[in-house]
């Protein structure tokens, strides 16, 4: 991921088109259009070497031949000559292109990088409609019209879609900030527009068309970045596989599944939407109302059937109406008829005027229970619809100042008669819709993106045993059975191979013919009152489709019996299957069990993706499976349990007791490891896997498998706990510590460290003595990506003794670094120990230069610098020194 020469690409001070041309209705002809009268203070040059001017502006021979070298230069040229315009770009000293042409893959595609890399010149396209910055009146594109200039930053793989979005969103007033066609995303894709726009001042939402998504692991990192700064919204097309096959047929990429892609949006945080309308719909209120305090609706209204409708959408949707208590109705029934609906909805009367409006507002604003208050209208003749609307408004303002501040939403329902009170409402950035249905959705899109960003900083209960595996066990599984030549692992090697990373299974045999099995049977029988007899083929998936499952044998002689069986029955269902011998296992009778499905394939664009669902013989009948992406911690698991339907049955029911379900989180989080942990994996089934009050067993498994060195495995979305930097350290004055990278449920240890950090040290470590001291700023602290920064802590007897961290750039070259120990432990060796720690970790990973930022006061921390050969240059007007260490040469 990177971000370089991106300003050049975005906030350009001039710009050149190259392959201008006078010919009417061409590309060249309208760009050049566009460019000159968008309003771009900058200088426009047009080059084309067979025209000396054109409309009067002239017209330059080459790149070479402009008075100076364009920050941007857009191509609209024929494919064969766009390489070498890149490499005339890169020797003029340009940094950033747009190029226009279509037509371009294989060798050329590669030709036209090879000539930008020397100066990583970023290219946007090819084939794309264009790039439009409408606030410095920028149309680098042949889009018809410029859009009106705003604060929504908009994205999208589809140029057709952005004409269609130029227009629909002139006509409704709201103002776009960059419109950006992403074409075929040779070079810069969506993570690299993600994280420069996370850090841009002129946009306060960023919206997204996608049809498919390259460079996952990018994007989410990236994603998750943008969304922590601002709303991300997504418009993912081809949820179908009608729809996704024309997707894959329009970029030329295959894409992921639709359950990929919404786990790689949920752990990013951003919001997804399924129509248009809902994409801008969703910016706006979410860039117009103030955050959720919680997710209760109050609605208030002058028609019943309006306040039924809206009611109605809220369930539809899974929301939740306020129960308002009895302080709340009381004071609403000394200021309202006595013909009120005396609950929420609240129903005003078709004849409420203004001041009923007022002081209904007035109580249900200052009710603790309400979140968020919508505001209804229907127009009768008794009363002002627009009287009222101005009423809302002014007790908007009023209330501007409360905290937690309330949404308030509007729908003022008709047409002639609301459109004044609707323009009244968007000046005064109070969110409003035409109708009860559509104002509800919004208020959901509001609940959507609260659980979004709560689910980014939630805190994993502690599990001190989930981490606890026997890796180079499994290794040794895996290695002896691609030695062997096999893409399938037997269920005996599969078995043994969940045992390793903790996941309870049932004790199974082998045997290679019936009088083995019957052999087998006897073992297992003396210590079960039953047994169960499986086929083991590697061209059969589902055995009991050929007979190849018997269950409940309770002696050796018939276990034998029920072998030559099912040989017979596979033999004639299935000749053409290899059989290679059969499985006996003791046979789990457990009354209350729940049959699940547990597992993980490999992605077409997310790469290893998790499932969990209900299991046994009807799993794709009833299609109840969530899915996630590994590695997995305990909230995860827990959220991806309850996505399903058979959640609420293993909650328990009636006389039926609940599942244990910390056990089965645990086991996707242990499987969830395994998978990311060894590329070798390539598809994992447990199914069934039993679960009930007593824990979980699987009882049957298959893994498929590949050798990584000859398949490469499409790498992890999500880069997991580093456990290979964990270290066990040991000081004079300190005693015995673990060095180790944060965990997100360090939490609670990282809030009782901070406690015991004086205000001076947390000056010298944030320039503030008093630094926000809230969940969210713990859990950020504690909840970090792995992919661009890291914290390492020193722990000891559950508690953090210090912290040391780096947080990379977007380009992933330099990092700026922080530490700080408890204030009782200064001059112990700790602060040295953990940057010795993160310098290795800085240098492993290829970054070429640590720095920060020291106070001149801080004397301790400069000396410890020095120590570790950092250089350090002093700032007099802002009283602190940069101190910097080189890693590696600069590439």
């Amino acid at each position: 991921m990177t971000v370089r020469n991106l300003e050049k690409l975005l906030a350009p001070r001039s710009v050149a088109l190259v392959g201008a041309s006078p010919e009417p209705r061409t590309v060249g002809s309208i760009i050049a259009h566009n460019l000159l009268h968008g309003g771009f203070a900058g200088p426009v040059w047009l080059v084309n070497p067979r025209h000396a001017s054109i409309d009067g502006v002239p017209c330059f021979a080459s790149l070479d031949a402009l008075p100076e070298a364009p920050d941007l230069v857009v191509v609209a040229t024929p494919p064969a000559t766009v390489p070498a315009v890149i490499g005339q770009a890169v020797v003029r000293g340009t940094r950033a292109a747009v190029v226009i042409t279509a037509g371009i893959s294989g060798p050329l595609r590669q030709a036209m990088l090879d000539a930008a890399r020397p100066c990583c010149l970023r290219i946007q396209g090819p084939n794309c409609l264009g790039l439009l910055l409408p606030h410095i009146g920028l149309n680098a594109s042949f889009a018809h019209r410029m859009p009106v200039a705003g604060d929504l930053a908009f994205i999208s793989q589809s140029g057709a879609l952005v004409t269609a979005i130029i227009d629909w969103t002139a006509t409704r007033g709201i103002g776009l900030s960059q419109v950006i066609s992403l074409g075929d995303m040779a070079d810069v894709d969506f993570g690299d527009f993600l994280d420069y726009l996370a850090g841009d001042t002129t946009s306060r939402a960023i919206l997204i068309y996608m049809e498919q998504m390259t460079a996952a692991a990018k994007f989410v990192s990236a994603a998750r970045r943008a969304s922590r700064a601002k709303p991300v919204i997504i418009l993912k097309a081809g949820r179908s596989a009608t729809a996704a096959k024309a997707a894959k047929s329009h970029t030329g990429a295959l894409a992921g599944s639709d359950a990929a892609y919404n786990a790689a949006f949920r752990r990013a945080g951003v919001l997804r939407v399924n129509e248009l309308r809902q994409l801008f719909d969703a910016a706006e209120i979410l860039s117009a109302a103030p955050a959720l305090s919680g997710e209760r609706l109050t609605i208030l209204t002058n028609g019943g059937g309006a306040g039924v409708l809206a009611t109605d959408a809220l369930a539809d949707l899974g929301g939740r109406l306020t129960e308002l208590p009895a302080s709340t109705i009381a004071r609403l029934q000394e200021v309202l008829p006595a013909t009120w609906s005396g609950g929420n909805p609240v129903d005003i009367i078709g004849d409420a005027g203004p001041e009923r409006y007022g002081a209904a507002m007035q109580a249900l604003l200052a009710d603790n229970a309400t979140n968020a208050l919508l505001v209804m209208n229907c127009p009768t003749a008794l009363a002002s619809s627009e009287a009222a609307a101005r009423i809302v408004v002014s007790e908007a303002a009023a209330h501007e100042g409360d905290r937690p501040r309330k949404v308030i939403l509007t729908s003022w329902l008709g047409d002639a008669a609301a459109t004044s009170s609707r323009r009244m409402f968007g000046e005064s950035d109070i969110p409003t819709f035409e109708t009860p249905e559509a104002a509800v959705e919004g208020f959901m899109q509001l609940v959507r993106y609260r659980r979004a960003q709560d689910e980014l900083m939630q805190v994993p209960p502690s599990a001190p045993g989930a981490m606890l595996f026997d890796a180079l066990a499994a290794e040794a599984i895996l290695r002896e059975a691609l030695a062997a030549g096999r893409s399938m692992l037997s269920e005996a090697e599969a078995k043994n191979l969940l045992t390793s990373y903790g996941i309870p299974c049932v004790r199974t045999l082998t045997a290679a013919n019936p009088a083995e099995v019957e052999l087998r049977a006897s073992e297992i029988l003396r210590d079960h009152r039953a047994c169960v007899i499986k086929i083991v083929s590697d061209d059969i998936t589902h055995k009991s489709d050929v007979g190849g499952v018997r269950l409940a044998i309770t002696s050796a002689r018939e276990a034998r019996v029920a072998a030559e069986e099912m040989l017979g029955n596979v033999r004639q269902l299935r000749p053409s299957a290899v059989i290679r011998g059969f499985t006996v296992q003791a046979m789990v009778e457990r009354a209350n069990a729940h049959e699940l499905i547990v597992g993980a394939s490999e992605d077409a664009t997310v790469g290893p993706l998790m499932m969990f669902g209900a299991g046994g013989t009807s799993v794709e009948v009833t299609a109840d499976t969530a899915h996630a992406l590994p590695p997995l911690d305990l909230k995860l698991a827990y959220q991806m349990m309850r996505e399903t339907r058979v959640y609420r049955l293993l909650k328990g029911y009636r006389d039926r007791p609940a599942a244990n379900l910390e056990a089965i989180a645990l086991a996707l989080v242990r499987l969830s490891y395994l998978v990311a942990r060894h590329a070798e994996i390539r598809e994992l089934d447990i199914n069934p896997l039993l679960a009930d009050e007593h824990g979980v067993v699987a009882l049957d498994a298959r893994v498929g498998i590949a050798d990584p060195a000859v398949t490469p495995r499409k790498p992890l979305t999500v880069r997991p706990y580093p456990v290979e930097w964990e270290r066990t350290a040991a000081l004079a004055d300190v005693g015995s510590f673990t060095l180790r990278p944060i965990r997100p449920d360090d939490e609670p240890q990282y809030e009782r460290f901070f406690a015991k950090i004086s205000p001076d040290d947390l000056r010298m470590r944030f320039f503030t003595a008093a630094p926000e001291r809230t969940f969210r700023f713990f859990a950020r602290m504690t909840q970090i990506d792995y992919a661009r920064e890291m914290a390492f802590v020193a722990a000891a007897r559950d508690e953090l003794l210090g912290v040391a961290r780096l947080i990379a750039d977007p380009d992933y070259r330099r990092a700026e670094f922080a530490v700080i120990v408890r204030s009782d432990l200064k001059g112990k060796g700790l602060g040295y120990a953990l940057m010795q720690h993160l310098v290795a970790y800085a240098r492993a990973e290829g970054l070429s230069e640590l720095f920060g930022d020291v106070l001149a006061a801080n004397t301790t921390m400069l000396k410890l610098c020095s120590e570790l050969g950092f250089t350090a240059v002093l700032d007099p007007h802002a009283r602190l020194f940069r101190v910097s260490l080189a890693l590696v040469p600069a590439s």
